[in-house]
């Protein structure tokens, strides 16, 4: 792996990873090295690079290039003041495609960024041979809450800054024990780790509430029928009864919409990218494989 910083709006640069092919040569798998699908992976809202940090390996190992990417705010990218709306944002992802050169690469988007990547494919179909939602893409809050100070309230996120790095890491494992090292790892990356030993999320609150605003006036369900490339559709059913059964709703009407699209549901926790790596990105795999994005 290695880093680069890549210019995308005036003095805003964003940090990304690459990861090389581990092989050339996969013939039982019917693709032509020289012409290989890149995988761009797109994080979620407060998130970071690093939690693809375990699907990057599984499909670097499996010959494909992969990038990951820090959205502007998060991470180890600029910190703008403002540009946190979902077409900014977009156009950001688009300007590392045109910096890297990255031949119209497969993008990925985990919950906020599955919407990103769906504005990427609606504003510049041409940047990307398809996209994956990963529990998102389809994420529109105000048809949820009644108005924009009751999505705040219910969305705005903890105040984090100043505690122990040793409780936030001791929370993470209790809570997810089934994680892989990878993605626990992964979640700690979206804090600074300050001298003391305390942290500070990446993503100051005011640029979340930003974030989240731009979420809230975004309507992805208006634009499913303007996307121009195939959709692979990654919900997440988390055990929760009453969200699983308003996201079947929501998928089912995306699915309906969009032109070429198709469903992989997954049992576990909205960040399957890092609870399950190798099981999603053998998805990706077999998509890639059968000519789903081609």
């Amino acid at each position: 792996m290695r880093t680069e910083r890549i210019p995308v709006d005036g003095d805003v640069e964003l940090s990304v990873d690459r990861w090389d092919p581990a092989r050339d040569d996969l013939p039982e798998r019917g693709i032509d090295g020289a012409d290989r699908p890149t995988f761009l992976l797109v994080h979620g809202l407060a998130s970071n690079a690093r939690l693809w940090d375990g699907v990057a390996v599984r499909l670097s190992d499996l010959a494909y290039p992969v990038v990951t990417v820090d959205l502007r705010g998060h991470g180890r990218s600029s910190k703008p003041e403002h540009g946190y709306d979902l077409p900014r944002v977009a156009d950001d992802l688009a300007a590392v495609i045109d910096g890297l050169g990255l031949d119209r690469p497969i993008v990925a988007g985990q919950s906020w960024g599955g919407n990103v990547v769906l504005e990427l494919a609606v504003r510049r179909s041409d940047t990307c041979r398809g996209i994956v939602c990963v529990d998102g893409g389809w994420l529109e809050p105000s048809t949820i809450f009644p108005d924009w100070d009751a999505c705040r309230t219910a969305l705005a996120p903890p105040r984090l800054v100043g505690r122990p790095l040793t409780e936030v890491e001791g929370y993470l494992r209790a809570s997810h024990p089934d994680w892989p090292e990878s993605g626990i790892r992964g979640a700690l990356a979206n804090f600074e780790v300050r001298p003391d030993g305390t942290i500070a999320p990446w993503l100051t609150y005011d640029h979340h509430i930003e974030v989240l605003r731009g979420l809230w006036e975004d309507h992805p369900s208006e634009r499913f029928g303007a996307i121009r490339v195939p959709v692979l559709l990654v919900p997440a059913d988390t055990g929760e009864a009453d969200r699983t059964a308003r996201k079947r709703v929501e998928v089912a009407a995306a699915d309906r919409a969009i032109g070429r699209s198709r469903i992989h549901w997954f049992v576990g926790d909205h960040d399957i990218h890092a609870q399950h790596p190798d099981e999603l990105a053998d998805v990706f795999d077999a998509c890639a494989r059968d000519g789903f994005f081609s």
